[in-house]
């Protein structure tokens, strides 16, 4: 490569990193003057759609602007030509959990068989499609469970979550609720069940919005009542790495 055109090309490129630096500017300036509630915003990068940024805040919300910031859109971002939903991926990404920094101690622990494969599940005690999901699971051998509580659909699922977390036996208690319809007695006054408050700071702070969502080892997050069938199939992948 000659001098000169060595030279033109450290030139162009010195002024594209300073044309998207003012583009950032103007958009960090022009949205939260004109839209007050994106008063914080944590990144804005391009996106993948030439002459459109994402502008994320809140830690994991995504928001698309042109260069001004004159425009905002609120919604998907697909990649037609290979059938992606970006703004998902994007999300996923930004919410994963590392499966070795689990609070494991606010979560209590089922083992099956040896115990060797790993699964970390939300679950909400007054939720059906987590009986469902725990009938299915039983048919799993050789795992180790992490449960985490995690209470959202009303004040009675803090209430049973409270009694199963205070239970001599976490695990009977609550598979005794899940599987046999038998309540644990209430919990009792001197319990410290503040985990169940922090289960549900970890799952706002990372999108867990249904239950149950199951986390393998490798980052994979599962949300639904899958059977067995395909819990056996991420745990596979899961032991890949």
């Amino acid at each position: 490569m000659s001098y000169t055109l060595k030279h033109l090309l450290l030139a162009l490129m010195a002024a594209l990193s300073l044309s998207a630096l003012a583009q950032e500017a103007a958009i960090r300036k022009n949205l939260p003057a004109r839209l007050p509630q994106l008063k914080s915003i944590d990144e804005v990068r391009p996106a993948a759609m030439p002459g459109l940024f994402e502008v994320r805040v809140n830690g994991t919300e995504i928001y698309y602007s042109d260069a001004q910031g004159n425009y905002l859109i609120e919604g998907n971002l697909i990649d037609t030509r290979n059938r992606r939903n970006l703004t998902d991926e994007r999300i996923e990404k930004l919410t994963a959990i590392k499966f070795d920094q689990l609070p494991v101690k606010d979560a209590f622990t089922i083992v099956r068989g040896n115990g060797e494969r790993k699964i970390a599940v939300f679950e909400d005690p007054n939720c059906g499609y987590c009986k469902r999901f725990e009938r299915d699971l039983q048919k799993v051998d050789n795992v180790t469970i992490y449960l985490f509580l995690y209470p959202i659909l009303g004040a009675d699922s803090a209430e049973k979550s409270k009694a199963i977390w205070c239970a001599k036996d976490r695990g009977l208690a609550w598979q005794d609720w899940m599987l046999r319809d038998q309540i644990a007695p209430a919990a009792a006054a001197m319990c410290d069940t503040s985990a169940l408050a922090r289960n549900v700071d970890v799952g706002r702070k990372h999108k867990i919005t249904g239950t149950p969502t199951l986390l393998f080892t490798n980052g994979a997050r599962v949300p639904g009542a899958v059977d067995s069938k395909k819990i056996e199939q991420m745990l596979t992948e899961a032991a890949k790495g």
